[in-house]
């Protein structure tokens, strides 16, 4: 009989090595290989057997004749901002994977929109981590209590389909997958081969039945999905849980999703009912803003469809270290150097014996190019010790000649800054071009440089 043997397994793309390398030359990634043991394979018995097939010529479908308007489902979960990142709600057969950090509150929303699916759906709750007396009392303190909601404890993920194809409930949620297992594979659970085929196992049975899945996926120390690479590549959609433990807001955001878009966010604020939804983030973030100190200034970026406005906040002080220091926290930190760069090649800003301290209020992360006047404006405010007027908002992407290049959905982001209570925008003129600025009751100031945005601010 054939012994097993232990392989080298790489977490992020499941190249196998019969011995441990320093680099995937499957993916390129370093210290990515994890030892697990390879269950034997099955003796030849002599002449190898004929591949068995089924005929599916019959369920080859013309795009033409198919109206997937009509057979398209999607069940509103009862959370707006859920429903959003979603792409208008949790699709019929879909798989959707739920990431984030230890305790950062994917299991709590889960467990809460059961109370609203449960009026109209039977969702049958799997979990590998809690026994079902555990469940029941985090349930009882959310205040959830559907009779069409079902418990289960149980790692099988053989037994868990059996059991979703015979009860047939309408909505499936596991938590977690790193929990699960096949009793064929000789592997731990939580490895790369048992997470690939219990994601491969849950795929199936969610198309083949229509159920869509909920799925629950804990995180390295990197913050990626521990686990294959490929187990978001099986799956429909790929949800993050951000934001940091201290703070009470989390930020839901898609980076994968087949039934919409990618730019969508939902915002949360964790509170000792649960998760609440914010539909105004813009005011959570710029509440208790310090006025008459400088360094600070107010931004618009889009998520989606959505204008979000977030305090910048700049500390530019004297360095007693040879080399000063440079921290970014909420932006990326070598746009901050460009910016940086600009102000003292375009401008004469002299930042070279100074720290540099940037920082975004709320843990929001500003990835748009139309921060950067923001930001700019926060480090001459700190610079120089002048306060940049609480009534002003500015946004615009800077390029390497010190001028302001155009930005998309002005238009959303003046009215964002009016509904906020902002009496004066500055924005890049280019921006202007096709708007009518009388029917906005807020000072608009279209400039092409940094020059003439410094200038703008008068005093």
């Amino acid at each position: 009989m054939a012994k097993a043997k232990s392989v080298f397994v790489c977490s992020q793309c499941g190249y196998e090595s019969p011995k441990w390398n320093g680099r995937c030359p499957g993916c390129g990634e370093w210290n990515t290989f994890e030892e697990t043991v390879s269950a034997p394979a099955p003796a030849a018995g002599g002449r190898a057997r004929a591949r068995s097939s089924r005929d599916v010529s019959d369920s080859i479908v013309g795009i033409g004749s198919f109206d997937a308007s009509c057979d398209e489902v999607r069940y509103p979960t009862g959370m707006g901002e859920l429903d959003r990142v979603l792409g208008g709600g949790l699709v019929k057969g879909s798989l959707v994977l739920l990431g984030g950090e230890p305790g950062i509150g994917k299991s709590t929303i889960l467990l809460q929109i059961c109370r609203f699916l449960g009026e109209e759906h039977t969702i049958l709750y799997v979990s590998g981590e809690e026994s079902v007396r555990q469940i029941k009392l985090r349930a009882s303190r959310l205040g959830v209590d559907s009779d069409n909601l079902y418990l289960l404890a149980e790692n099988d993920c053989e037994a868990i389909c059996d059991a979703v194809v015979k009860e047939k409930p309408e909505i499936v949620i596991i938590d977690s997958i790193q929990t699960m297992s096949i009793q064929g594979l000789s592997s731990a659970c939580g490895s790369v081969t048992q997470v690939r085929e219990c994601t491969n196992l849950f795929m199936r049975t969610a198309k083949s039945e229509e159920i869509p899945f909920f799925i629950v996926g804990h995180v390295n120390k990197d913050g990626a999905i521990a686990g294959p690479k490929v187990m978001e590549h099986i799956v429909d959609a790929v949800l993050y849980f951000e934001g940091q433990r201290n703070l009470s807001y989390r930020i839901l955001r898609a980076v994968k999703n087949r039934f919409g878009s990618t730019n969508e966010i939902g915002v949360f604020e964790m509170r000792d009912s649960g998760l609440a939804e914010i539909e105004n983030p813009s005011q959570l973030l710029l509440s208790g803003r310090p006025t008459d100190v400088s360094g600070i200034c107010v931004a618009c970026v889009m998520e989606g469809s959505r204008p979000i406005l977030a305090e910048v906040q700049a500390l530019v002080s004297k360095s007693s270290f040879a080399s000063p220091r440079r921290t970014a926290d909420g932006f990326d930190y070598n746009r901050l150097y460009l910016i940086i760069a600009v102000l003292e090649k375009r401008l004469g800003f002299f930042f070279g014996g100074l720290d540099v301290y940037l920082n975004v209020v709320g843990g929001m992360r500003l990835d748009e190019p139309a921060a950067d006047l923001s930001v700019a404006l926060a480090l001459y405010s700190s610079l120089r010790d002048k306060v940049v007027d609480e009534k002003t908002i500015a946004f615009g992407e800077i390029g390497l000649g010190g001028e302001l290049r155009n930005i998309s959905y002005a238009e959303q982001r003046i009215s964002e800054a009016e509904r906020m209570g902002f009496e004066r925008c500055i924005l890049p003129a280019q921006s202007l071009k096709g708007i009518d600025l009388r029917r906005f009751g807020i000072k608009v100031i279209g400039v092409r440089s940094l020059r003439q945005a410094f200038d703008s601010l008068g005093g």
